[in-house]
């Protein structure tokens, strides 16, 4: 891959930092290849799932990849678009498994799975910045945590209610392919400013709703 077009914004041969995404479906399909597009090279996906029908509209897959395991299907693809090898774990994520520091994305869909994935996280020494994307119709949120800063962990672990408590959209407004794109887009750019090493200031919570236009980037937005 030739790079040269994007050297001045991510040079991926100064960045070997690995990131780590649970979860490959609408939000993790197509943020693990833009990522990948971008250059970096050491991604690991987690995924239990295979392929549906319903999953292609809002999903980065191919019609024939109906049946197939998610991060199998991702991995073609990520070679096939970027010349990358992801390694992927047809399972839940164990931290267990991740032995070097790294940055990781919460991309799964629903309360309970983030706070068995917090209860992991914030224990572990390795994990650098822990980035939990939420969508849901043509809304998105991320909140940013640096497992070490006992503020932003009060406030973070203050937005994970149980599903109950959670807004309930029916199943035929949970998804869409721009709110897709516009979330994965705003993980990638984040894991660009975080892989410079603060060079490019970022907040640590972003939120869009396509409806109001509404955009806002704030540290105290929860």
């Amino acid at each position: 891959m030739d790079y040269t077009r994007q050297l001045d914004i991510f040079n991926p041969y100064l960045n070997r930092d690995k990131v780590v995404v649970i979860g490959a479906g609408g939000i993790g399909s197509p943020t693990v290849l833009a990522l990948a597009k971008m250059g970096i090279s050491d991604i690991e996906v987690f995924d239990f799932d295979k392929i549906d029908d319903v999953n292609l509209p809002s999903q980065f897959y191919r019609i024939n990849d109906v049946g197939k395991f998610k991060v199998d299907a991702l991995k073609e693809i990520c070679k096939d678009f970027a010349d990358v090898d992801i390694t992927v774990h047809r399972e839940r994520f164990d931290i267990s498994l991740i032995n070097q520091p790294c940055y990781i994305i919460s991309a799964v869909d629903n309360m309970a799975a983030r706070k068995e994935i917090w209860d992991m996280i914030k224990y572990s020494p390795f994990c650098k910045k822990y980035i939990d994307c939420r969508m849901g119709a043509e809304r998105l949120k991320i909140h940013i945590v640096n497992p070490v800063d006992m503020e932003l962990v009060k406030l973070y672990e203050s937005t994970l209610i149980d599903d109950s408590e959670a807004v309930q959209l029916p199943c035929t407004a949970k998804a869409i392919i721009y709110n897709v794109m516009m979330t994965a887009s705003q993980v990638a750019h984040l894991i660009r400013c975080m892989l410079l090493d603060h060079k490019i200031p970022y907040k640590y919570n972003v939120y869009y709703d396509f409806v109001s236009g509404i955009f806002l980037q704030d540290s105290t937005l929860i």
